[in-house]
């Protein structure tokens, strides 16, 4: 077969991981965000969703040669949204072709408090002797009335949002300070949240990161791409070798990383091993001192979160508690929404830590609430996926097509990405774990007993927790949470 030569401004389809192939394009990464080691990939930025990622070139086909190829095999409203955003593009840029000897250059501003300063312009290259004016332009490209050296653009002084500004090549200053894209390749944005996100200075503290599980694993992952100086810990020792190859340190015990850390996060799968981790044998608690901060991601009940963080603290440590919404996927990509509360000062030192391993992060006050979010956040998520598959089994005991109900699911108003490949995953038989079914389970739990507590009652919740549980008792435990699915078929 013959290889083909992809290059940045390449539109493509990309696999990743167990995912369909997906429409993107190619793109310059983020200076802060370093390609994989011994990988040959290229940065790809995907339609029609925030996901970006280094994808194997292996996992990667021209789009236009597979489009027909592709569209066939797979289906789905979010799919067909981004061919459609891809088509789209096409048609804008086609009517905006320039001659090469041109550079567009794009800026993404608001002068909404401040007029841009004369030095602004000079560091473009295009002060007093330039021989260059300026023009505005909100939104699309001004016409090359004047292709040469006398082409003139002006910039109208006050609020703007975008323009763009078309120079010829022979006038580029090699040190501008601008996002480049040479006319001929296409862009989906001038300056796109992968570039933005990726603009992470580490903090220089010493973090600790305790359990590498589906979430932990990409967690410390995005740590060590953004630059953190990272020591492990795992109860199965073996899952540290890959980020020691990465460049991780490791720990030998929980106490010795807590010890040798200025911040020491732990992720681990349920209360009991929240509070063995800490209390137990040569545990957190023995390498805490005062000043030393430890963060807490597991999802656990607020009582294990009060305890937690009274012995922390009790030591001169301080404490946070910041559980993370998200799959294993969206681990691996840095786009988990973490939901942070107890010391705000820690959660100000964890700043560059968050932005590497989510998308946005919230405070949420005392310690405990973050907990309680997130069980109510992964109640409401339990109990919809196990109502997705009992419609599922509906439709086919009904005699209806089952892909049919999801096509027509996708089309309404609880059209999103986690129901897409929910069911995509269950109509192709692949429960393998984005998010284990036995800790939704645990969510579900610890929601119903929160309610109980709080003389709430979760009818919803109960009656999905014993959907989850028949699913346990069919050995679904370590498959992922759409396995729930059969609990309905068996």
């Amino acid at each position: 077969m013959a290889t083909v030569h992809l290059r940045i401004g390449d539109l493509v389809w990309g696999k990743l991981g167990r995912y369909p192939p997906w429409p993107g394009k190619i793109v310059s990464p983020p200076k802060d965000l370093k390609k994989p080691r011994g990988k040959k990939c290229h940065f790809v930025k995907f339609f029609g969703t925030e996901d970006h990622a280094w994808i194997k070139v292996e996992q990667l086909k021209p789009y236009h040669a597979h489009k027909e190829e592709m569209i066939k095999i797979n289906k789905g409203k979010r799919f067909q949204q981004a061919v459609d955003a891809v088509e789209d593009f096409l048609k804008k840029a086609k009517g905006k072709e320039q001659v090469s000897e041109y550079v567009s250059f794009f800026l993404l501003k608001d002068l909404a408090d401040s007029d841009p300063e004369p030095s602004t312009v000079e560091r473009l290259g295009a002060g007093p002797g330039s021989g260059f004016k300026w023009e505005s332009s909100v939104g699309e490209r001004p016409p090359p009335t004047k292709p040469c050296l006398d082409f003139y653009l002006t910039l109208i002084f006050g609020r703007w949002d975008f323009f763009i500004c078309l120079v010829p090549v022979s006038m580029i200053s090699t040190n501008l300070p601008l996002i480049v894209q040479v006319t001929g390749s296409t862009s989906i944005q001038a300056a796109d949240s992968t570039a933005i996100n990726g603009s992470i200075t580490p903090t220089d503290k010493r973090i600790g990161f305790l359990g590498l599980g589906l979430m932990g694993s990409g967690i410390v992952s995005n740590l060590l791409k953004m630059g953190h100086i990272v020591t492990v810990w795992n109860r199965t020792a073996e899952k540290c070798d890959l980020f020691i190859q990465e460049g991780a340190r490791l720990g030998r015990t929980p106490a010795e990383v807590a010890s040798m850390c200025d911040i020491t996060f732990s992720c681990v799968s349920d209360p009991k091993a929240a509070r063995d981790l800490v209390l137990g044998p040569s545990g957190v608690l023995q390498g805490i001192r005062p000043g030393k901060c430890y963060v807490e991601m597991s999802t656990v009940d607020p009582e294990t979160i009060t305890e937690l963080s009274q012995v922390i603290t009790s030591r001169g440590g301080r404490f946070l508690e910041a559980p993370v919404a998200g799959s294993q996927q969206l681990s691996n990509d840095g786009m988990l929404v973490i939901l942070a509360a107890g010391d705000r000062t820690v959660y100000e030192d964890c700043s560059s830590c968050f932005q590497a391993m989510g998308k946005t992060s919230f405070f949420l006050g005392e310690a405990g609430n973050a907990a309680r979010m997130m069980l109510i956040l992964n109640m409401v998520q339990g109990s919809f996926m196990a109502t997705i598959a009992e419609g599922l089994t509906l439709a086919q005991a009904t005699g209806q097509s089952q892909q049919t109900f999801l096509d027509i699911l996708c089309q309404g108003q609880m059209a999103s990405t986690f129901v897409d490949q929910k069911c995509q995953n269950i109509l192709q038989g692949n429960f393998k774990p984005d998010y284990y079914l036995k800790h939704i389970q645990k969510d579900l739990r610890l929601a119903i007993s929160m309610g109980d507590m709080a003389n709430h009652p979760t009818p919803m919740a109960a009656a999905a927790n014993e959907v989850y549980k028949r699913a346990k008792a069919l050995d679904q435990s370590d498959n992922d949470i759409s396995a729930v699915y059969r609990a309905y078929i068996h």
